[in-house]
């Protein structure tokens, strides 16, 4: 395998940043449906695969997912096309015997370890989540991921047999720059890591 080309990178991760205000250029649902598709491939333990995705689009679920939100994130989430709930499935397992039939009992392993299947599904989901930003940026799409919401009310709301848990929202679109704040920095590598 190669590199990537440098455009691929600056677009991924160099040039990309999180956005706070999007055009009114809407996201249409053949580009969720490719966004899904590509972000599926990322590597998970196991194959577990618990990341489960609700893409809010409509101005009554819109105003529904704002019931739950910081006062801050709401105009730029009623503003965005595409607010995608990235959320986990706390019963994950019971798709292993087909996502991972290379450990006959793997389905076992969590069902009987609820701390370890919380622990998991929540790792793997965060990662998947990860994966849907990467892709949605390399299929043109600018994200504003963000926290500040209430995850009781957001269950009640939009998963209340309680099955699916939020774990963070990403406002997806193609972003108005205008609404940016300055970049922030990052740390340097020797403040952050180290090669042993």
């Amino acid at each position: 395998m190669t590199a990537a080309p440098d455009a691929i990178l600056e677009q991924a991760f160099i040039g990309a940043r999180t956005f706070n205000a999007f055009s009114p250029r809407p996201v249409e649902d053949e580009t969720l449906l490719r966004l899904y598709d590509l972000m599926r491939w990322g590597p998970t333990s196991m194959n577990c695969q618990p990341g489960r995705y609700l893409f809010v689009k409509s101005t009554a679920a819109k105003e529904q997912l704002t019931a739950a939100l910081a006062p801050g994130n709401v105009a730029k989430t009623m503003a965005a096309p595409v607010t995608a709930i990235v959320a986990f499935d706390t019963r994950f397992y019971d798709h292993l015997p087909a996502q991972f039939p290379a450990v006959a009992d793997a389905r076992s392993t969590f069902a009987d370890n609820p701390a370890l299947a919380d622990a998991t599904a929540f790792r793997n989901g965060t990662l998947q989540g990860a994966y849907l930003i990467l892709a949605a940026r390399l299929l043109g799409l600018d994200c504003g991921p963000m926290s500040g919401f209430d995850a009781d009310r957001l269950n009640a709301t939009f998963f209340p047999d309680g099955r699916y848990k939020a774990n963070f929202l990403v406002n997806l679109g193609y972003g108005d720059p205008s609404g940016n704040y300055p970049r922030g920095p990052r740390l340097a590598f020797d403040e952050v890591a180290r090669i042993v």
